[in-house]
């Protein structure tokens, strides 16, 4: 980590982002299984109360394709196969993590959260423009929408313990670019702690004071 921008981020700006925490992504025999997935279910329930704890929007996406399958487009002409069919189990949010009433559904065909959806809308309605990311997959969809989020000058922070990769490999790829061009990568300790302390914490290796979370452990 290089550059930390937290330190401009308030809370009031904040909504959080959980993108396509369903079956066809984190069951066993998930046909595009995210290795992790399952692990991080636990991490995201609870930064999701905290969240609501501090009147944070929660918001989740969904990837969702017309059982015609005229909607993939170009997804299914690499590696991946068919997925996340309306009317199926897959295309649903994996047990444990499923939407509250207050909470937002953002249906989408494409990879990118904002791609011809109205996330762009509520986020503007609600005056947000920090987006607290979870999710799969860290090299596709989350990765996808951070991306979008960049070029709309809105701030991402990846939450480092609360997303998953089709590989491992991929995964931290993945999150070393967006760490290096396009937002923060950190847990959901340090975002936890970052906000709830103030902004301050303290250094493991050094004992000062930091006006923001330390990289140096």
């Amino acid at each position: 980590m290089r550059v930390n921008n937290l330190s401009k981020i308030r809370l009031q700006d904040c909504a959080m982002l959980i993108i396509d925490m369903q079956n066809d992504f984190i069951a066993d025999d998930a046909p595009i299984r995210c290795p992790g997935g399952r692990d991080i279910i636990p991490n995201i329930r609870e930064i999701k109360h905290w969240a609501h704890t501090h009147n944070i929007p929660v918001f989740y996406t969904k990837e969702e394709h017309r059982w015609q399958k005229t909607d993939f487009g170009m997804e299914t002409q690499r590696e991946e196969p068919e997925h996340c069919l309306e009317g199926t189990l897959g295309v649903e949010i994996v047990s444990g993590l499923e939407p509250g009433q207050d909470d937002y559904i953002i249906i989408k065909r494409r990879y990118s959260g904002f791609y011809h959806s109205d996330l762009d809308v509520l986020l503007s309605g609600l005056g947000k423009n920090v987006l607290l990311v979870a999710g799969v997959a860290t090299n596709v969809c989350v990765y996808a929408t951070v991306l979008d989020a960049h070029q709309r000058d809105m701030r991402s922070v990846v939450l480092r313990d609360c997303v998953a990769g089709t590989s491992l490999e991929l995964h931290e790829a993945f999150l070393k670019n967006i760490d290096y061009v396009l937002g923060d990568v950190i847990t959901s300790n340090e975002l936890m702690r970052h906000f709830d302390d103030g902004g301050i914490t303290i250094c493991k290796s050094t004992g000062r004071e930091e006006g923001t979370y330390c990289r140096c452990v």
